[in-house]
C-alpha cells in the first residue's frame, strides 16, 4: 500500500494503540507535526518476490490500454511469453469476472483520475445503485448467488462475453439517477464551515505571532 502510494506509513498492529494515543495528544493540525509523529512509530517493509510491485513493468504494459479487450490480449501475450504466475492468475480472474462489471470498472477508473473526491463518490454511488437495482443487468445478484448463496462458483453473466456488452449498457451506470431515486448529497456545507473555522484559526495564530 505504501509503495503504491495508497498509504503514507506502515506500522505493526501492536503499535496502533500507541499511535492513536500520541496523535490524540497533539494540539495542532500542522501536517509536518503529524508526519513526524507517524514516522516515529512507522516500520520499514520490503515487498517479497511474489509482490505485484516486482512486476510493475508488466502491469504498466498490460494495463495501459483503454479497453478491457486490449488489456486481456496484453495479459495473454505476457502470460504466454513469460509464464509468470501472476500474469496467468490475473488473466484467469478477469476471464471469470462479469464482462459488464469489467467494462464499468475500467471506465470508472479512467474517469476517476481527473475527478475530485466529491465527483468520485457521486459516480460510485450511482454505479452501486444501478448494480443492485438489476434494471441494466442481474450480474451483481448473480455473483452473490454463485459465491455466497449456492456457492457453486458458476455465475451466469448477462451479457456473457465482453463482445456482447454494449456501450449503452456501460453508459447507463454513469447517468444521473431517476426522479424517484435522489442523487448522493454530500455534507459540503458542514465541511466548508469546518474548513473556514480551521483557516480562521490559522490566520489568528499568524496575527498573534506577528
Amino acid at each position: 500500500m505504501v509503495a503504491c502510494g495508497l498509504a503514507t506509513h506502515y506500522s505493526l498492529l501492536a503499535r496502533l494503540p500507541l499511535i492513536e494515543e500520541q496523535l490524540g495528544k497533539l494540539v495542532t493540525d500542522d501536517p509536518s507535526v503529524i508526519e513526524t509523529t507517524l514516522e516515529q512509530y512507522s516500520d520499514l517493509v520490503q515487498p517479497d518476490g511474489s509482490s505485484v510491485l516486482q512486476r510493475l513493468e508488466i502491469v504498466d504494459k498490460c494495463f495501459c490500454h483503454d479497453t478491457v479487450e486490449e488489456i486481456v490480449v496484453a495479459l495473454e501475450v505476457a502470460a504466454s511469453e513469460t509464464k509468470d504466475a501472476w500474469c496467468i492468475s490475473t488473466l484467469n480472474r478477469l476471464k471469470k469476472a462479469s464482462p459488464l462489471s469489467l467494462k464499468v470498472s475500467l471506465r470508472s477508473i479512467l474517469e476517476g483520475r481527473f475527478q475530485t473526491l466529491d465527483q468520485c463518490l457521486l459516480r460510485e454511488y450511482r454505479m452501486t445503485l444501478q448494480a443492485i437495482s438489476r434494471q441494466i443487468s442481474n450480474d451483481f445478484c448473480e455473483g452473490v448467488r454463485a459465491r455466497v448463496v449456492d456457492k457453486d462458483m458458476a455465475p451466469k453473466w448477462d451479457p456473457p462475453t465482453l463482445e456482447k456488452v454494449s456501450q449503452d449498457m456501460v453508459d447507463q451506470y454513469f447517468l444521473p439517477l431517476s426522479e424517484f431515486e435522489p442523487d448522493l448529497e454530500l455534507p459540503t456545507k458542514s465541511r466548508e464551515t469546518f474548513l473556514n473555522r480551521t483557516l480562521r484559526r490559522k490566520l489568528k495564530h499568524v496575527v498573534d505571532f506577528t
